[in-house]
C-alpha cells in the first residue's frame, strides 16, 4: 500500500471500479452467449429477443467506458449477421 494519502485513496477507487468493471463485463458475455445459443438452436424468434437485450448491454458498456466503442460495433455487427441469417 502507498504511503501517499491520495494515492491510497486512487487505489481503492480502482479497486472499486475494477470489479464493477469485472461484473459487467461478465454480464455482457453472458448476454452474448445467449444469443450465440439461440443461434445455434436455430430459433429466431428467442434469438431476436436475446439480440437486443445483447445490443442494450453493449451499449451501455460503451457508454460507461468498458468497452471501446469498435469493439461494440463489431460484436454488434456479427451478432445482427448470425440473426439475420436464421430467416
Amino acid at each position: 500500500m502507498a504511503n501517499i494519502k491520495q494515492q491510497q485513496k486512487r487505489v481503492k477507487q480502482d479497486k472499486k471500479r475494477r470489479q464493477a468493471n469485472s461484473s459487467f463485463k461478465s454480464s455482457v458475455k453472458s448476454a452474448l452467449k445467449s444469443v450465440n445459443a439461440a443461434a445455434l438452436e436455430k430459433n429466431h424468434d428467442l434469438a431476436l429477443i436475446k439480440l437486443s437485450y445483447a445490443f442494450k448491454k453493449l451499449d451501455k458498456a460503451a457508454a460507461k467506458g468498458v468497452y471501446h466503442k469498435n469493439f461494440v460495433a463489431r460484436h454488434k455487427s456479427q451478432l445482427q449477421l448470425k440473426v439475420n441469417a436464421l430467416q
